[in-house]
C-alpha cells in the first residue's frame, strides 16, 4: 500500500473508524514507553555507575550520547521515510531499539552501556517523526487529527508522571538493568501489529538522498547540541563554545546548499508558509521556555531539600494539567481559532511563570500552583503548532515536516538551558554573600553554585554552614527569578506574534465544501490542509493570507 500522488477530488476529508484509533493506540504505546525508560533511566543512574564502575566522564556521555544523535539523525531520518516509506522507517526503527534496549540491560561495562544508548539515539530518530508522519496519513479530518497528536503527546507527558513513581518501584524490586527493557513489550507489539493497521507512505517522485547534505547536518547538528548541552552544564568553556560556533556555521552551509537542490533534505519552501514558519518558530521558543521545569525541580531539590520522588509528587499536579491541556486543545480547536486559543493559553502560562517568581522557601502550594498553570497554558502551542506543521506539509513531505518540528524542539530546550541557566547562575555567582569566616577553596566551590555551596557546607560547623547555605540559596532564588522573567517575556512575546501570524487560520472543523485530494492508501480523503503543489508560495492549508488581511 504506497500512496500515489493523485488528481484533486470533491471529496471531504473522511473521517477515521475504529480501525485509525486502534493504530493510533499501537503508535502511542512506544511514545509512553520511552518517555518512562528515560526517567527510570535518570533514577538508575546511582546504580549501574557503581555496578559497571563507570567515572563521571562515562556517565555524562551515558545519559548524553542518546539525545546528540537523535537530534542530530531527526532531518535524515525524517526525509527518509518519506522516501522509503514511513512504516518501513518506523518499523526498522522499533526493531533497532529494542535490540539496543536489551543490548544496554545486559551491559557489562561503561563503553557497552554508551554504544547501546548511541544505538538507541540512532534508531529514536527514526519514532517521533515516522509516527508523525503516519499519525497524519491516517487521520485526514483536522479536528481528529489535532486530536489524535493532543493522545500522543499526552503519552509522553504520561510517562513524565509516572516514571518516578514507577522507576522507585522497579529499582526496589529488579536490577538496574530493567529500565531499558521497558519499551521492548511495545516495540515487538509495534513489530506485530503494525504491519496490519498501519498503511504505507512515502513520495514516489522522490529523488536520492544527498549524502552531502546528510554529513553538513550531522556536523552542524553534533557539535551545536554538544556545544548547548556542555555550556549549560558547565558555564563558559573554551571547546564547547568553539563546537557550537562550528556547529552553526556549518548550519549555516547546509542551508545554503538545500537552497540550491532539486530535492533537498529539507525543504526550506514550506517555511514560505507563514503558518507552517511560525508554528515551528513557536515550538522552538516553548521549549526554550521549558527551562521553567528546570527551575522547579531544582528549587525542590536543592532550596527545600526533598527526595526525587517527594518533588516528583509536588510537580505531579502540573504534569496532570499538562496532559488535560494536549487533550482539550483540539476540542477548543473545533470552535475556537487557534490564533486566540494558543494566545490566551500562553498569557496562562506566563501568569504561571509569574507566580513562580514569587516562590519562597517553604511555599510548595505556591509553586504547585504556578507549575499547573505554566503545564496547562503551554498546551495550546504544542498541540496545535504540531498539528500546523504536520498538517501543512503535503502527505509525502509529512516525515520532512515532523522532523524539523522535533529538531527545532530539542535544539529549543537545549538552547534553554544553556543560555537562561547560564543567566541564572551569573546572577547566583554575583550576588551571593559568602560568609567572612569562609576558606578560599569553600568559597570559590561556594560561588561556582548552590550545589557546590550546599557540598561546601557539610565541612564546615553547624552555625557557617546554615549561614552559607542561606545565602546560597537566596542567591539561587534571585537568579532563578531572573531567567523566569525572561521566561514571561518570552511567552508574552510569543502571544503576541501568534495573535498576529496566525489569525487568518480558522478552527479545525472540517469545512465540506472544500476540495480535497486523494493521498491515502487506504481510501481515506486529504484535507484542504495537506495539499501543496511546489509552485505554490502558500500551501492550501491556509487561506490565502493577502485575502485574509484584507
Amino acid at each position: 500500500m504506497t500512496t500515489e500522488q493523485a488528481g484533486p477530488a470533491t471529496t471531504t476529508p473522511a473521517r477515521a473508524g475504529r480501525r485509525e484509533w486502534i493504530a493510533l493506540l499501537v503508535l502511542a504505546l512506544p511514545a509512553l514507553l520511552v518517555s518512562l525508560d528515560m526517567f527510570v533511566l535518570l533514577l538508575a543512574m546511582p546504580y549501574l555507575s557503581a555496578d559497571l564502575g563507570a567515572s563521571s566522564i562515562e556517565q555524562l556521555w551515558i545519559l548524553d550520547v542518546y539525545g546528540f544523535l537523535l537530534a542530530s539523525l531527526m532531518l535524515t531520518m525524517g526525509t527518509l521515510g518519506d522516501r522509503i516509506g514511513r512504516r518501513r522507517l518506523l518499523l526498522l526503527g522499533a526493531s533497532g531499539f529494542a535490540v539496543a534496549s536489551v543490548l544496554a540491560a545486559f551491559a557489562v561495562s561503561p563503553l557497552m552501556l554508551i554504544v547501546a544508548r548511541g544505538l538507541l539515539g540512532v534508531a529514536g530518530a527514526t519514532l517521533a517523526p515516522s509516527t508523525l508522519a503516519l499519525i497524519t496519513n491516517l487521520f485526514r479530518d483536522p479536528a481528529q487529527r489535532a486530536q489524535a497528536i493532543g493522545i500522543w503527546l499526552v503519552c509522553f507527558m504520561g510517562g513524565a508522571a509516572i516514571g518516578p513513581l514507577v522507576g522507585g518501584a522497579m529499582l526496589e524490586s529488579f536490577w538496574w538493568g530493567a529500565a531499558f527493557l521497558l519499551g521492548v513489550p511495545a516495540m515487538l507489539l509495534l513489530l506485530v501489529l503494525g504491519p496490519i493497521l498501519l498503511p504505507e507512505h512515502r513520495d514516489t517522485a522522490a529523488g536520492r538522498i544527498d549524502l552531502t547534505s546528510v554529513a553538513l547536518s550531522l556536523a552542524a547538528m553534533l557539535p551545536a547540541v554538544y556545544g548547548l548541552k556542555e555550556l549549560a552544564r558547565g558555564g563558559w568553556q573554551a571547546v564547547p563554545a568553539l563546537a557550537l560556533v562550528v556547529g552553526l556555521t556549518t548550519g549555516v552551509a547546509f542551508v545554503r546548499r538545500q537552497l540550491h537542490l532539486e530535492d533537498p533534505l529539507v525543504d526550506l519552501r514550506l517555511f514560505r508558509n507563514r503558518a507552517f514558519s511560525t508554528a515551528v518558530a513557536g515550538m522552538h521558543i516553548i521549549t526554550i521556555t521549558g527551562v521553567t521545569m528546570y527551575f522547579v525541580t531544582q528549587h525542590l531539590q536543592l532550596v527545600e531539600g526533598l527526595a526525587p520522588l517527594v518533588a516528583g509528587l509536588v510537580m505531579l499536579p502540573g504534569v496532570l494539567a499538562s496532559v488535560t491541556s494536549f487533550v482539550m486543545a483540539p476540542v477548543l480547536a473545533r470552535r475556537i481559532r487557534p490564533a486566540p486559543l494558543i494566545a490566551t493559553g500562553l498569557v496562562v502560562a506566563t501568569a504561571g511563570v509569574v507566580v513562580l517568581t514569587r516562590v519562597e522557601p517553604g511555599s510548595l502550594v505556591l509553586l504547585a500552583v504556578g507549575y499547573v498553570l505554566f503545564q496547562l497554558g503551554c498546551g495550546p502551542m504544542v498541540t496545535l503548532s504540531t498539528d500546523i506543521v504536520v498538517g501543512s506539509a503535503p502527505p509525502e513531505r509529512a516525515g520532512s515536516a515532523a522532523a524539523t518540528s522535533e529538531s527545532v524542539s530539542e535544539l529549543g530546550y537545549s538552547l534553554g538551558i544553556a543560555t537562561l541557566g547560564t543567566v541564572a547562575a551569573v546572577v547566583y555567582g554575583r550576588v551571593i554573600e559568602i560568609p567572612a569566616a569562609l576558606a578560599p577553596a569553600a568559597e570559590a566551590q561556594a560561588r561556582e553554585s548552590l550545589t557546590g555551596a550546599i557540598t561546601a557546607a557539610r565541612e564546615l560547623r553547624p552555625g557557617l554552614a546554615d549561614s552559607l547555605v542561606g545565602a546560597a540559596r537566596d542567591a539561587f532564588m534571585l537568579g532563578a527569578d531572573v531567567a523566569l522573567w525572561i521566561v514571561a517575556g518570552l511567552l508574552g512575546g510569543l502571544a503576541a506574534v501568534v495573535l498576529r501570524m496566525l489569525r487568518h487560520l480558522p478552527p479545525s472543523r472540517p469545512a465540506p465544501h472544500e476540495a480535497t485530494g486523494d493521498h491515502t492508501a487506504d481510501g481515506a480523503g486529504a484535507s484542504p490542509s495537506d495539499e501543496i503543489h511546489p509552485t505554490e508560495t502558500v500551501p492550501a492549508l491556509v487561506p490565502d493570507a493577502r485575502r485574509e488581511d484584507s
